[in-house]
């Protein structure tokens, strides 16, 4: 499905269906002999959702190698996610630690935060994302008795609509320093929408507030096409396990500001942490080929405003 100014999504479809894969990643991980994360509603969520082929990665009855790297990833892909969830889980006890009791989880798919971290008492979580999302994952985690561990907002608003009006409607208060994250979001954001994004977050954040988010996967145009064949190439993988989602349809390959320095240009404060840095950080395989060569420079970024 082509991407349009005002296309929606569930779990199951378009950008959704790439927040259950995620999922799947944080299942199999938590599942692992030596585990970087804890999970314990990312199987569930994905059942949940149940496209048949998510629901047997997420379970462990097919494996990834089983499907093919080129259309998984393998254990790379595994290991990814798992960084990328520490990665945002220690930003958020960074963040209450030194005492901020407001986050923001944009675009928050089956994030699941705000019921398995251990959040400071008075801390309010607000999570932003499509309508159908929302409402799919409070129902869902309702269903399993799940209690959030801290007091969760559901925001269901799209990101390109007044969002900033829906969240302070929801109780927030922009004068209180407030902990962001916008995970694996960029991509998902054409140029002019990455910079609205991060204009609009700068000014509803107060001094203290800090920011966690990735760059955006920027290539030339011949790194490009690799990666759109390769992509091709896991969305026929997948179809005929009865899995419908073409990627390249759903990513903005275009070219854009670095967000670490338009961050600067805004005012913040800004620390980048390769992926390469992080993976060997955790005792783990360095990036071992073309493919995944490329996400190696790709920075995790931690921002705050003095």
């Amino acid at each position: 499905m082509t991407r349009t100014d005002d296309d929606t999504w569930d779990p199951a479809s378009s950008v959704g269906a790439t927040a259950t894969m995620i999922a799947v990643a944080r299942a199999i991980a938590t599942n692992a002999d030596r585990p970087l994360i804890n999970d314990p509603f990312a199987e569930p969520l994905v059942r949940a959702v149940g496209i048949d082929l998510l629901i047997q990665l997420a379970s462990g009855a097919v494996r990834p190698e089983d499907v093919g790297e080129h259309a998984t990833g393998g254990k790379w892909m595994i290991d990814n996610i798992a960084v990328r969830t520490k990665f945002y889980d220690d930003f958020f006890r960074d963040a209450t630690t030194a005492g901020i009791r407001q986050a923001v989880i944009l675009a928050s798919g089956l994030d699941t935060r705000a019921y398995r971290l251990a959040w400071p008492s008075g801390t309010v979580v607000y999570e932003i994302d499509q309508p159908g999302v929302i409402e799919f994952k409070t129902h869902a985690l309702a269903d399993m008795d799940a209690e959030p561990t801290a007091e969760r907002r559901a925001v269901a608003i799209d990101l390109r609509r007044e969002w900033p009006t829906a969240l302070k409607d929801a109780g927030f208060d922009p004068a209180r320093p407030t902990a962001w994250s916008a995970e694996g979001l960029l991509s998902y954001l054409s140029p002019q929408a990455q910079d609205r994004l991060l204009d609009t977050i700068t000014a509803l954040s107060a001094p203290g507030s800090r920011l966690a988010t990735q760059s955006a996967l920027v290539l030339d145009p011949v790194d490009e096409e690799k990666k759109r064949k390769r992509m091709q190439s896991a969305t026929e993988t997948w179809r005929q396990r009865g899995f419908d989602l073409d990627l390249t349809e759903l990513i903005y390959f275009d070219e854009r500001h670095d967000a670490a320095s338009y961050l600067v240009g805004n005012g913040w404060q800004v620390t980048r942490s390769a992926a390469k840095e992080l993976f060997a950080a955790q005792g783990l395989p360095p990036f071992d080929d073309d493919d995944t060569s490329r996400f190696a420079g790709r920075h995790y970024i931690s921002a705050t405003l003095p």
